[in-house]
């Protein structure tokens, strides 16, 4: 970067920082994008006129409010519930709703902010938002559940709309969430729309959209690895979480080649130096999906496989990691271990997984190196081809939504390759992602206005 760019991210950093305090996981989001852009903004100073990076990072909305619910023993609990409007400069708000323990506002500024760029790289007409609450469905009913997402839905409701604001799934929304809000939605609003992603087939979901975050990591994974003349052919693959992401990223991986041997959840991660196959992927469907159960257990059913309490799999040897589980979860000394040990691609299928340290090490290393904003976009770009199927009251089969999933993964990868490509030929993911992400928001926030 030039001294002016430096002194641009640096001072814009300190007052984004003063103005946000504790906000760590927003800054950090904030100050990847800010460092690939301002080379971009000293370049195009109409951009720095019209102050556009201090719009992007002011929400143009935030709602936080209360959600009350009855437990199952009576008792009145008390949750807090978010929506975070970042910008609708191309499109309606989109991003999914989070129900887990750690959400805060910083969280869910951080995911907004991502999905922003996400969406524009999709290249649909999506604006970027983010929601959620600090509530766990772990260890809840499905009367728990389904009091608590009526609540909460009872609140959202004013402040969505197939127009405004389209929802979808995250970590700890999934089928079942998806079910109980929408249901809320259309009993209190008294319509059936496309107002929620996600949905059911039979009640306007698409075909293809659990699978679509983690088949889109891989088939931008595939458009990698061939830069480098690889593929996912005879690879040895690591992967982080055992939710949707991870089990389809799994399952794609190994219908291309590959040999996937860990997955994990929250409380340690099991090694199966067999490697996953058909019969073994199906039971951690089972497993987390259907009884939600532990990782643990797959260790108990498969005595070949080791179970590492409290441990994340990035001690593995492996050609290939894919960390799809959450934000941080891969700091600079896991991002070493698979770096000496052999490891040459990292595709992100979650959101934010890597810290600063552990991207600078696999930058250094000239590894390959994808951020979710680019990678794990094919999710919420297959919500948005079941926004359109709705809007159409159409249907689309499995090989439709496949064939433009990946197309998309394909133009992602190629916008990316446009303006991340350095001169030594090395392809830095990051600044492709973000700077092919901020052109698209910017130019329509400089033709729309002070708004």
């Amino acid at each position: 970067m030039t001294k002016f760019a430096e002194q641009y991210v640096e001072s814009f950093m300190t007052k984004l920082i003063a103005k946000n305090p504790g906000e760590s996981e927003f800054h950090q989001a904030v100050r990847e994008v800010l460092t690939s852009v301002a080379p971009y903004l000293e370049a195009y100073p109409y951009l720095l006129d019209n102050k556009i990076m201090e719009r992007m990072v002011e929400p143009e909305r935030v709602i936080m409010f209360r959600v009350p619910w009855m437990d199952d023993r009576g008792e009145i609990q008390i949750n807090r519930g978010y929506r975070v409007q970042m910008n609708s400069a191309i499109g309606p708000y989109k991003g999914g709703i989070r129900f887990h323990s750690s959400v805060n506002l910083s969280i869910m500024k951080f995911l907004a902010f991502e999905q922003t760029f996400k969406n524009s790289l999709t290249t649909l007409p999506m604006g970027g938002a983010k929601g959620g609450s600090d509530f766990s469905p772990r260890g809840k009913s499905d009367a728990e559940v389904m009091r608590f997402c009526q609540s909460f839905m009872t609140e959202l409701q004013r402040h969505i709309g197939q127009d405004t604001d389209v929802p979808a799934g995250d970590i700890g929304v999934g089928g079942r969430e998806v079910g109980f809000l929408f249901g809320q939605y259309k009993r209190l609003r008294d319509e059936f729309t496309g107002t929620l992603t996600g949905k059911g087939l039979a009640w306007g979901g698409s075909l293809l959209r659990p699978q679509a975050t983690g088949y889109g990591t891989c088939y931008f994974a595939q458009e990698m690895l061939a830069t480098r003349g690889k593929s996912f052919e005879g690879q040895t693959v690591v992967i982080s979480g055992a939710g949707n992401v991870a089990q389809y990223a799994a399952e794609k991986a190994m219908q291309l080649g590959a040999k996937v041997v860990t997955l994990s959840d929250s409380d340690g991660f099991v090694y199966d130096p067999d490697g996953l196959n058909e019969e073994k992927i199906e039971y951690v469907k089972y497993l987390k999906n259907a009884i939600r159960g532990r990782i643990s257990e797959y260790a108990k059913k498969y005595p070949t496989a080791q179970y590492f309490p409290g441990e994340r799999p990035w001690k593995i040897k492996c050609d290939i990691a894919m960390p799809c589980a959450t934000q941080n979860e891969l700091n600079g000394e896991q991002a070493r271990a698979l770096v000496a040990n052999g490891c040459y691609c990292v595709a992100e299928g979650a959101n934010m997984p890597s810290t600063p340290e552990a991207i600078a090490i696999f930058q250094e290393a000239r590894i390959l190196y994808s951020p979710g904003k680019a990678s794990n976009a094919g999710g919420v770009a297959t919500s948005g081809l079941e926004m359109s199927q709705n809007s159409m009251r159409q249907k689309w089969t499995a090989e439709e939504v496949d064939a433009q999933l990946h197309r998309i993964m394909s133009d992602i990868h190629a916008a990316c390759l446009k303006y991340g490509t350095e001169e030594d030929g090395y392809i830095n993911y990051v600044k492709g992602a973000n700077i092919a992400g901020f052109i698209k928001v910017a130019n329509a926030m400089v033709d729309q206005g002070l708004v």
